[in-house]
């Protein structure tokens, strides 16, 4: 039995980008990407492993080998949209970001589950790792270009920065394709407080 459901959700690729390694956190605008299991060739997040970093210093010591579970960053037309408008700009770029993908016609896109599937009809499928918080590094790649907005970017970002995830299926990706959702068939955890909620 699928432990996956189908859900009415399907998204369009609107923007990809590739975040040559070793340089800054701007990606380059792409018309496609060849996804392989450790990612995108070339890329700053390529991998099957990585250093852990400061996101799971309760776990490891920094610089820890750990699985790479952030190859890809996955944002919302919608969410960028709202940050942009926060933010007092008209638009803002996907490449500030280091963004990988940007859909559109998911809701609320940085809350979908852990572990949801993003696939493709070709096959090629996105395990979600988790939402992306918010980090100043796009904000000083926006404050490049619009001196004194680029403190705005992590407040008008929080909540709305996307989600980290990994290639399972790999595959070939280009604008305009479509991604059908499927998320986890499991309640939401209820444990709040020590205590269970109904």
């Amino acid at each position: 039995m699928p432990f996956l459901r189908e859900t009415e959700y399907t998204a369009e690729v609107m923007w990809l980008g590739h975040v040559p390694a070793g340089k800054s956190l701007r990606a380059d605008a792409v018309d496609t990407l060849d996804l392989g299991f450790d990612g995108i060739k070339g890329e700053r997040h390529e991998g099957l492993d990585r250093a852990s970093c400061v996101r799971v210093s309760n776990l490891y010591p920094k610089g820890t080998e750990i699985r790479n579970v952030r190859q890809l960053s996955v944002l919302s037309a919608e969410e960028l949209q709202q940050i942009a408008q926060d933010m007092g700009l008209d638009q803002l770029d996907p490449s500030y970001l280091g963004a990988s993908i940007v859909l559109r016609g998911i809701p609320d896109f940085s809350h979908i589950p852990p572990s949801s599937r993003l696939q493709a009809k070709s096959g090629m499928t996105i395990t979600v790792d988790m939402e992306n918080a918010p980090c100043v590094l796009p904000g000083r790649e926006v404050e490049v270009d619009y001196p004194g907005h680029g403190p705005t970017f992590k407040p008008a970002a929080a909540g709305r920065r996307g989600i980290t995830g990994w290639i399972e299926r790999p595959g070939r990706i280009q604008l305009g394709d479509r991604l059908k959702l499927f998320v986890p068939d499991q309640p939401a955890w209820a444990y709040e407080n020590g205590l269970v909620s109904d």
